[in-house]
């Protein structure tokens, strides 16, 4: 019982921090979202390294470098949640946090889709019905609008992508995550560099930019160990209903906190993408219960 409660609130605890990270990027509007980036995957390098010393997990690490096939495939999914990265960045700090959320609504639901094509996984009748409404959901919005809500189907569809992409590559997380975060560290450090000797950088000149640049490595790196803490213990049923924390969260920020425009048709919006949701979550639990 006190195992099952400590990866209760290990998976709370991430989904919590996924869930007010718009709060921490606030914090740095006066920094362009690139650097942020590069700052992100330069102290998310630090603290992992931490990490992986602490836990003495050094082995791994040789491992995995020493596996040119999985270097390979590191370097797509490195690729795959640094454009994540940078999209969430860009959009919280451009005013559409409310969209961050109705992505990683619609993600588990893109995930089914991938599941569907590229894993020949079968829909069940209320997957189809989740999806059904998600649809509905976005085509409203691209109806209401003229344009689809670009923010929020990046994020869904980088973030589904790149959870494939790990599905697919034999290691554990957080020494993939170190290897993957690595492949970026280069260019990242190189334009870091760039910002510091030939532009007007605040990092080393404001403390409280600086500070909170350092610890977006904290920001990014802590809830994930929480998160593979929780997931040794916790059902996928668990894990998928508390999923809808982080972007309830986000949602709630973005129209009360931020104020963003939230008219008639963002209402109608993610009317549908909830119903989608619901049945999604009503779905998972009873596979849960087939399958225990």
């Amino acid at each position: 019982m006190n195992r099952q409660l400590s990866a209760i609130l290990f998976g709370i605890a991430a989904f919590l921090a996924w869930g007010f990270l718009p709060a921490y990027w606030k914090q740095l509007q006066a920094v362009a979202p690139i650097e942020i980036l590069c700052h992100r995957v330069i102290w998310s390098c630090v603290f992992l390294c931490i990490i992986i010393a602490i836990q003495k997990r050094w082995g791994e690490v040789r491992d995995i470098v020493g596996n040119s096939g999985n270097l390979k495939k590191l370097m797509a999914s490195g690729l795959l949640i640094g454009g994540n990265w940078f999209t969430y960045i860009w959009a919280v700090n451009s005013g559409h946090v409310v969209e961050t959320s109705l992505g990683y609504y619609i993600n588990p639901m893109v995930n089914v889709v991938i599941g569907f094509l590229l894993l020949r996984e079968r829909f069940s009748r209320l997957q189809s019905s989740a999806l059904l409404f998600a649809t509905a959901g976005v085509s409203y919005s691209l109806i209401a609008y003229g344009k689809p809500p670009w923010f929020a189907l990046t994020l869904a569809f980088s973030f589904a992508f790149y959870g494939y992409a790990r599905k697919k590559i034999p290691v554990a997380p957080i020494p993939g995550l170190l290897v993957e975060t690595c492949m970026l560290l280069v260019p990242a450090l190189g334009y870091v560099l760039y910002r510091q000797f030939y532009f007007d950088s605040l990092f080393g000149t404001q403390l409280a930019i600086s500070l909170w640049l350092i610890g977006s490595g904290i920001a990014t790196s802590l809830p994930l160990l929480w998160f593979a803490t929780a997931t040794k213990t916790l059902k996928l049923s668990s894990i998928g209903i508390m999923q809808y924390l982080a972007p309830t969260i986000a949602f709630c920020l973005g129209v009360f906190v931020y104020q963003e425009p939230f008219d008639s048709h963002n209402v109608m919006t993610f009317i549908l993408i909830w119903f989608g949701v619901i049945i999604f979550c009503f779905d998972t639990v009873q596979r849960s219960r087939r399958r225990y």
